[in-house]
């Protein structure tokens, strides 16, 4: 488990931020609010890694159990996500065609996610909603037309994501995805950022999706097509990165979609993403409430 976790989260109804420790959680945003109101603030600010450290003099303020996890970056500004990123996800296609020159990419907005241990939400519009687990980068400094070579030093945190999707509507138009990806409620982030310090801590671990403890994706990142370094590069070059911008960087082969017959996420399906030094994300799954007429 990784030693640094900074997490965003609600306690009483109250939006708060603070350390992740075997105890519980310090309470950071009471020590350092007028600086970085939120967890955003401390991202642009390069803090985390001092958050982290002035936490470790302290006694956790809450045990986990008594909060409400909240997505780890609030209110950022870029979702973007990277479709088709790992060779045989590539394969899933059967068009024969090679990787791509270019990556795929779409946006989601913020509403569409959740936190950790919070419940995806199946929308009464459609039964196939499905999981994605992927590895996310955090931007903590803003840049435009990034050269490859100093991509990395752009990152801030690396977190998870469970990029949900509704499987019939990303195919409803000729173009794009964005109505299947972007359900309220239907994928999570979290469950808290891990500040990024070298290279080695992403460029070879490795991804794994479980469904009710079983097994459905696994892939390392090492196997990624267009690697973290590439990404930075590419979306700069068509937009300004800021702090606390998200890169949710592509799914592994074995989405549920995959399988003959499709095995779509049910409520009371638990679903866990993991990777090697970031932890666990874990989310169960309800039905949308009925509308009152």
């Amino acid at each position: 488990m990784a030693s640094h976790r900074i997490a965003s989260y609600s306690i009483g109804g109250v939006t708060r931020y603070g350390a992740v420790t075997d105890g519980g959680i310090v309470d950071l945003s009471a020590r350092f609010g007028k600086d970085y109101p939120t967890l955003r603030e401390a991202i642009a600010a390069g803090a985390l890694i001092k958050l982290a450290e002035d936490a470790a003099r302290h006694s956790p303020d809450h045990a986990l159990d008594a909060i409400k996890w909240q997505p780890p970056v609030p209110a950022p500004e870029k979702i973007i996500c990277i479709g088709v990123n790992y060779p045989d996800r590539n394969a899933e296609y059967k068009d024969g065609q090679d990787a791509p020159k270019y990556p795929s990419m779409f946006m989601r907005t913020p509403r569409s996610f959740v936190g950790h241990d919070a419940p995806l939400v199946r929308p009464r519009a459609s039964m196939q909603l499905d999981y994605e687990g992927e590895l996310v980068v955090v931007i903590g400094k803003a840049g435009r037309h990034i050269k490859e070579s100093a991509a990395l030093e752009h990152i801030a945190a690396v977190t998870l994501c469970n990029e949900g999707t509704i499987r019939d509507w990303v195919r409803h138009a000729k173009f794009n995805v964005t109505q299947g990806k972007n359900f309220d409620s239907t994928g999570s982030l979290g469950p808290w950022l891990v500040p990024y310090s070298n290279e080695s801590q992403i460029s070879d671990i490795r991804l794994t999706t479980r469904v009710n403890g079983e097994t459905r994706q696994d892939d390392r990142t090492s196997r990624l097509i267009f690697g973290f370094r590439y990404l930075i590069n590419y979306i700069s070059t068509f937009t300004t990165l800021v702090a606390g911008d998200v890169i949710v960087t592509g799914t592994p082969t074995g989405a549920g979609a995959r399988f003959d017959p499709p095995r779509y996420l049910k409520p009371g399906d638990v679903i866990e993403v993991e990777a090697d030094g970031v932890g666990v994300l874990r989310n169960g799954v309800v039905d949308e409430a009925p509308s009152i007429e």
